[in-house]
């Protein structure tokens, strides 16, 4: 099998544009103290956090809190099409469901899907593997609740993202049922940063320094394991994976490397690259429309395997 390769997004409006300048200014500006490795964390975590609430949730989406295993979540919708277990990004240090919202509700609106998002534990006061255990223990407790395989799915951004590649491969080695197809937005797959380039014109978000802050955080001397870079691990017998990254971010070589160790891997995969688009620009849907586009590739993408 190969990893089929598509340019996403369309043209632009000229409002859309406009907006899109200023959603990109806006983040540069405004996200630095979050992703700034000198910061303090709880800092970082606080300031995410403030700044979600200037995304837009879809109308109309319920969410409650409440627990798979030991792992509290925020379940999103109630869609009955599938479930999809999210992992939300933050570089395993920060983030939580709520500063996820936009992306999640969106998601589970358009897919008709609910949408559990995992509060796994953070770094550094719970270090590797606590996020993959986390991660694990939600999608295990899913099937003993009774959720078909079949119509269960596991996304995740940036470092969720990461985390979702490397649940999948610990699923599959232990012979655990996979789902049914994985979504991965802007995902870091690789914690040593030996191929991260120091700068990418454009870059709105994050920088080298605070990834290597961050992957120190987590794994430490751990970093080139599979379970904390899946990108190093094996990727043959994993379900249908679809990857979006934006052209303008220095995790897209992660994305392009993934892309092309699948080539050679027993597994179907395709791999959608957005010019002008910024490190999970997914989470301005419902202002963006190449985000509205993103999700509704999404959406498909999880009919099509979902059964």
């Amino acid at each position: 099998m190969s990893c089929t390769r598509e340019t996403g997004g369309a043209a632009p409006t000229r409002g859309q544009k406009i907006l899109a300048a200023t959603l990109r200014g806006s983040l540069s500006v405004l996200l630095k103290p979050a992703f700034l490795s000198r910061s303090p964390v709880a800092l970082q975590r606080h300031w995410l956090a403030a700044l979600s609430r200037t995304t837009l949730p879809a109308r109309g989406v319920p969410r409650r809190r409440t627990v798979l295993g030991p792992v509290p979540v925020e379940l999103t919708g109630n869609g009955h099409s599938g479930t999809v277990l999210y992992l939300h990004g933050g570089g395993y240090v920060s983030g939580a469901p709520v500063t996820h919202r936009a992306l999640t509700s969106h998601l589970a609106k358009l897919a008709d899907a609910s949408v559990a998002v995992a509060d796994y534990r953070l770094a550094p006061e719970h270090p590797f593997p606590a996020a993959l255990d986390d991660a694990h223990r939600a999608y295990l407790a899913l099937l003993e609740k009774g959720h078909a395989p079949e119509r269960l799915a596991v996304a995740g951004d940036s470092a969720g993202g990461g985390l979702t590649l490397a649940l999948l491969q610990r699923l599959r080695d232990e012979g655990q049922p996979l789902p049914a197809c994985a979504l991965m937005f802007s995902p870091w797959v690789d914690l040593t940063l030996a191929e991260t380039p120091p700068t990418v014109p454009g870059e709105a978000m994050l920088n080298r320094q605070w990834l290597a802050f961050a992957a120190e955080a987590y794994a430490g001397d751990q970093r080139d394991s599979a379970g904390a870079s899946p990108l190093l691990g094996n990727l043959d017998g994993l379900p249908p994976l679809l990857i979006q990254t934006g052209s303008d971010e220095i995790l897209a070589n992660d994305s392009e490397r993934l892309a092309e160790a699948l080539d050679g891997a027993d597994c179907d995969a395709r791999y959608q690259r957005y010019p002008g688009r910024w490190h999970v620009f997914q989470l301005h849907a419902g202002m963006l429309h190449d985000a509205d586009l993103a999700l509704a590739e999404c959406r498909d993408f999880l009919h099509q395997h979902w059964r």
